[in-house]
């Protein structure tokens, strides 16, 4: 009588088990089989009443009924779990068909542009751009420019030698004489490119920067053609309505120099914080060329003349974006960048 009610118990909860579909249910299957108030629970407090032997053929009847259920409901929570795990990988799978997240498109750098710009300006006055070694020799970025060993004028470059000859170029300058050295006048070219100075990190200094050398050399070149060069390259990165303020300075490599500012594009002249309120931004120096420039090239100074500029594409950019600080330029932020 007892084993036909643990073989009828048995079979009703493999049935229940397996039409089980939730771990939830397989809980409350647990809990009517096992719990405080579970049938095997009820077996057993029956036991009290029987005899020892009919105690040890019950005890076994029991374990294989509770065994059993166990290792079904075991079974069953796998094949659950699994269906759950295919359930998830196909609401997160993804339709290949779908039309793609476009990436984000870039840019060409602010600083690039403006070069760009800078160079299509003189490009249309004649100048050619030639590419230049940012890795020159102490001959052709000091001496060929008039700037000996002893010369003062290295102090301000702050140089950064790689070894006794050879140093990180502190300025476009040194591709003047190899230029002349390897062409005949008239000449008319553009050296743009990275410069590298020991100088300090602030608003308007970094120790890498960019920078456009130009120079002209022909018979009877004057002071007057650097100007009215250099007026119209202003007025075409400024507007027509910019002029230009030449002011006497010293640069080994021309005699005379001088700087040029312009007038400030934020108050046109009038005077305010950007421009220092004086009206005027300086923009570059320039000067005619310099006798000793022409010897090291082997042109001959009495022949021919010509003149030499060198301006920071960052402080051309700044003045003309209204930039207050150089280091925006290398921090890689998108929000400023995507404004250019």
């Amino acid at each position: 009588m007892f084993n036909a009610k643990i073989k009828e118990i048995s079979e009703k909860f493999v049935v229940d088990i397996g039409s089980a579909d939730t771990k939830e249910m397989l809980k409350e299957i647990h809990s009517s089989l096992l719990g405080k108030k579970g049938i095997i629970t009820d077996l057993l407090k029956e036991m009290a009443y029987l005899d020892v032997e009919a105690k040890k053929e019950h005890g076994k009847l029991i374990n294989i009924l509770k065994t059993t259920c166990e290792n079904a409901m075991g079974i069953r929570q796998k094949e659950i779990e699994e269906v759950l795990l295919l359930k998830e990988f196909e609401s997160g799978k993804v339709d290949i068909t779908l039309p793609s997240r476009m990436p984000l498109s870039g840019n060409i750098h602010i600083l690039t542009q403006v070069e760009e710009e800078i160079i299509s300006i003189f490009q249309n006055m004649g100048f050619i751009p030639v590419d230049g070694n940012e890795i020159e020799d102490d001959y052709h970025n000091f001496e060929a420019l008039n700037i000996p060993s002893y010369h003062p004028a290295r102090d301000s470059h702050d140089t950064l030698f790689i070894d006794d000859k050879y140093l990180l170029r502190t300025h476009t300058s040194g591709m003047q004489v190899r230029i002349m050295k390897e062409t005949s006048p008239p000449i008319a070219a553009l050296s743009p490119g990275k410069c590298v100075r020991h100088d300090a990190v602030d608003a308007k200094h970094s120790p890498v920067f960019h920078q456009i050398e130009g120079f002209l050399v022909d018979k009877h070149i004057t002071f007057g053609d650097l100007k009215g060069c250099l007026e119209h390259f202003c007025k075409k990165m400024f507007g027509e309505k910019t002029s230009i303020r030449l002011r006497p300075d010293y640069f080994p490599f021309v005699e005379p120099g001088a700087d040029i500012s312009a007038s400030c594009i934020i108050c046109n002249g009038e005077g305010c914080k950007t421009c220092g309120y004086e009206g005027w931004i300086e923009i570059l120096g320039c000067g005619m060329i310099h006798p000793k420039v022409f010897e090291h090239a082997g042109y001959d100074p009495y022949l021919y003349s010509g003149f030499a500029f060198g301006l920071g594409i960052e402080r051309v950019a700044m003045i003309k974006y209204g930039v207050p600080d150089i280091r925006m330029f290398y921090e890689n932020d998108i929000e400023f960048l995507s404004q250019f």
